[in-house]
């Protein structure tokens, strides 16, 4: 153990992890962030926020119960880069460890009381195999390991790879998300409160879409979390 633990520190010393935003040397103990970016990133705080702007893009879409994202995506800054790492350079971890931070924010304010699952939003089939994961996946990873809510992927599918939303503007971006989304098992979500979770949301179109199919089945009620908010 204590020879593994010299190596691994042997190596870090030779080749130090960086900071995902700053790209600094790490310290020992931090992991995917710096402190220093981890105290200046930009958080929302919609959790501490009673209808908050988050929850009023889908008023009229689907009911929601809560929405919150964990910090502000502004284009062209330096947090873009978790995402960017995360979703093109195959830095999947990265999501993993994001999840398990915003749950630790918002574990205290009692955004998670009475949720039974988290669904991440699925990616279609042709796109998870080009990337090699789904980034929201090991988002909500991070989030079930502090928060012991079970992730359920087997439910929902994409049964539709829409084209890029990047280039799109708003009401082409609902209208590129219609009938994405198929319930496969309904069984599991019967009943139950869903945390839907995905990396980013712009317009909203995409989460609104797995959503109104969601709400097919009976009972369910449906919150959303996601790592970034435009």
């Amino acid at each position: 153990m204590m020879k593994n633990s010299w190596l691994t520190d042997f190596i870090r010393l030779l080749f130090p992890p960086c900071c995902v935003v700053c790209e600094d040397a790490l310290s020992i103990g931090e992991e995917c962030l710096c402190l220093k970016c981890l105290l200046n990133m930009p958080k929302t705080n919609y959790h501490l926020v009673a209808d908050n702007e988050l929850e009023k893009r889908f008023w009229g879409k689907f009911p929601i119960e809560r929405a919150s994202a964990y910090f502000h995506y502004v284009k062209g800054s330096d947090f873009d880069k978790i995402l960017f790492e995360l979703k093109y350079h195959g830095q999947k971890e990265v999501g993993e460890y994001m999840g398990r931070c915003v749950a630790n924010d918002l574990l205290a304010s009692g955004f998670f009381n009475e949720i039974d699952i988290i669904v991440p939003v699925p990616l279609h089939k042709k796109r998870e195999k080009e990337r090699g994961y789904n980034q929201s996946e090991w988002i909500a990873s991070g989030i079930s390991k502090i928060t012991g809510i079970p992730v359920n992927t087997n439910s929902i599918k994409r049964v539709e790879a829409n084209s890029t939303q990047t280039r799109k503007s708003a009401w082409g971006r609902w209208e590129n998300v219609q009938n994405l989304f198929a319930v496969v098992s309904s069984s599991e979500l019967q009943g139950k409160h869903i945390l839907l979770v995905d990396d980013v949301l712009t317009t909203g179109a995409t989460i609104a879409s797995c959503a109104s199919k969601i709400m097919e089945v009976r009972g369910v009620r449906i919150s959303v979390l996601t790592l970034a908010a435009a």
